[in-house]
């Protein structure tokens, strides 16, 4: 495409925009489906900020194992900021369509954000490992420094994933329908409206997803595969079911959240539906930055004092 053919295609696409799709009607049911799913988005919203809290106001919690945990909640506040807001709007004013900038924005920070999270699980279990497996070298090895440097360049491979793939889906010409078959700009459902050959860009697709989400889950099993070996061989009865609580609470959020991802991005589009895409969806934006906040509270013994001694803190207060 020409430099004049992209300019024409950019200022048609910026007057005309998209319209996205409702993810709910007005019947009885998804008004209570809404419900749930704007009651779930606060309780998200609220537990992750509480994490961050926790995690700030306690000493015992400024370890890299709990700045990367913090982290974590900050992602998941705009993780799912970007595309919730907009879907509560678009059901409760009829708000549907989105400008070209706005979508590519709402691609582009999607995009950022799940990426970095991907890339921040996968050093959250290099994290662990060399916590169980080599805890003689685990302040060198993970100082606040490297622990830094580490979210640094979370941020930068979710920035740079995310900027590659906005702006080649954003060059190919929309000449056709506007109707977006998804809640929010997601990739894959904007180059279904493409008028081009979009072949290429989808083995382009492909590779960021196996770099983005196949690498880091192979690092992560080799990481817990490692560990499992260490755990096996511990003696301490008290370090071993530490050692499990912590590594089964990561795990978990680990496949709550690849799961749907690679069900998205990696499989073939015939072995998914337009429905089906927006339940797999609504899991990995709303429900998974919901339940991340519970697990590591519920599982983490740390956690759970720290929460106990704020609460405690708050009661004294009242009391004077």
């Amino acid at each position: 495409m020409g430099i004049g053919a992209v300019a024409d295609h950019w200022n048609y696409s910026s007057t005309s925009g998209f319209v996205l799709t409702s993810l709910f009607n007005h019947s009885p049911t998804h008004l209570f489906l809404f419900s749930i799913v704007v009651l779930i988005y606060v309780l998200a919203m609220t537990g992750n900020v509480a994490m961050i809290f926790l995690i700030w106001v306690d000493s015992r919690l400024h370890t890299p194992m709990y700045l990367l945990l913090s982290q974590l909640s900050f992602l998941d506040i705009f993780f799912t900021s970007v595309t919730v807001p907009k879907m509560i709007v678009g059901f409760l004013y009829g708000w549907t369509s989105i400008s070209f900038g706005g979508c590519g924005a709402q691609m582009f920070f999607f995009m950022f954000l799940g990426a970095a999270e991907c890339l921040l699980l996968a050093l959250m279990a290099y994290d662990r490992y060399v916590a169980i497996c080599n805890p003689l070298w685990y302040p060198i090895l993970m100082s606040r420094q490297v622990c830094c440097l580490m979210v640094i360049a979370s941020w930068l491979g979710g920035s740079l994933n995310a900027s590659i793939q906005t702006i080649l889906t954003l060059q190919f010409p929309y000449c056709g329908s506007r109707k977006i078959a998804h809640f929010f700009c997601e990739v894959p459902s904007l180059l279904q409206l493409a008028c081009a050959d979009t072949a290429a860009y989808k083995k382009v697709l492909f590779v960021t997803g196996v770099v983005v989400l196949l690498v880091p889950i192979a690092f992560i099993t080799t990481s817990y595969a490692l560990i499992l070996t260490t755990v096996l061989q511990m003696k301490s009865a008290e370090g071993l079911h530490k050692a499990l609580t912590t590594c089964t609470s990561h795990l978990t959020v680990v496949n709550l959240f690849y799961g749907p991802l690679i069900y998205t991005y990696m499989l073939p589009s015939s072995y998914h539906s337009p429905g089906q895409d927006d339940i797999v969806s609504v899991f990995y934006t709303v429900f998974t930055p919901m339940l991340n906040p519970v697990i590591y509270s519920l599982r983490n013994k740390e956690v759970s004092g720290a929460m106990k001694k704020v609460i405690r803190k708050c009661a004294a207060t009242r009391n004077v």
